[in-house]
């Protein structure tokens, strides 16, 4: 595996006109990293790809990482595997297995290792006890934690930031707290980050953010806004699936009402309320994970066809 591999092009940033915007007098535009890797998209590619020049440089010929059944990270992890030919193992949140589910059938065919276990376990991946018998288990593995956030999956996340234009704020959805770690790593003084918790209950992420940066973090100003998940995590409500689609019919711009379009949807609201002064400039970041919209459509929660 050639670091060269992960020299990619950036991703593009889309510019959104609206009445709306020109009313209240705000700039939005979106950075397309849902474009930014064939396969392996958005924040996920971005996580990904220092955790796997790490594992390269200690020598370890495989990974192990934690995922639910239809998890963004399960799949970007699976198709790491496929495209850079790794041998991965992933700790599925069970207590079974699937196999119809479109992210496992995926998984499997891009040779992934998986192990479902029950949600007590589960629990334990934290746990300092758990990844010692974990790299017993598979000796020779790096581990990559949920969701890839850890201190090596901010460094991805910085090279974002420093790609990003000059805006006033910068904007992501926010599940394990890593992309909005490494964009307050990463932008300018004069920027605030903003995270859009897309679970209930995310208050404590703050805390989990606030570990990644270290005290003695000298980046951007960051908040998280916990009160637009619009019914928890893998849910959401039919406005914001309207968004999603209306978004879509009128720019061009692919949505998943589970993290961005959620987050985007958000941000509209915040947008009329007049929560930004007139004047902003507000980039949101397309983290990718459209290929969640299959397991949507798996368990009925959005139309088949579209």
């Amino acid at each position: 595996m050639d670091n060269n591999q992960f020299a990619l092009p950036e991703s593009p940033v889309q510019e959104i006109q609206h009445p709306l915007l020109e009313q209240k007098k705000i700039k939005l535009a979106i950075k397309r990293d849902d474009l930014l890797h064939p396969v392996i998209s958005g924040n996920k590619w971005r996580k990904l790809k220092y955790n796997l020049i790490n594992m390269k440089s200690k020598g370890c010929d495989s990974f192990v990482t934690f995922g639910g059944a239809f998890s963004n990270h399960l799949y970007a992890s699976a198709m790491a595997c496929k495209t850079f030919n790794l041998t991965g193992h992933a700790i599925i949140r069970g207590p079974h297995i699937d196999e119809n589910n479109p992210t496992i059938k995926m998984a499997h065919a891009c040779g992934m290792n998986l192990y479902a276990v029950n949600r007590k376990t589960y629990k334990l991946r934290h746990e300092p006890a758990f990844l010692k018998n974990l790299q017993t288990e598979f000796p020779n593995s790096a581990i990559i934690p949920e969701g890839g956030t850890n201190k090596a999956a901010l460094s991805g996340v910085v090279e974002l930031a420093k790609s990003l234009p000059q805006s006033d704020y910068v904007i992501c959805a926010t599940g394990s707290g890593g992309t909005i770690a490494g964009l307050a790593k990463g932008c300018p003084h004069n920027t605030q980050v903003i995270g859009i918790a897309v679970l209930k209950q995310a208050s404590y992420l703050n805390q989990d953010i606030a570990q990644l940066l270290t005290d003695n973090h000298r980046g951007a100003p960051w908040q998280l806004l916990t009160d637009h998940h619009y019914g928890g995590y893998g849910k959401f409500t039919d406005d914001v699936w309207t968004f999603c689609q209306l978004m879509k019919q009128t720019y061009q711009l692919p949505l998943e009402p589970i993290y961005t379009g959620k987050m985007l949807f958000a941000v509209w609201q915040l947008i009329s309320r007049d929560y930004f002064p007139q004047g902003s400039s507000i980039i949101v970041i397309h983290t990718g994970g459209l290929q969640g919209l299959d397991g949507l459509r798996y368990r009925g929660l959005i139309p088949r066809k579209l």
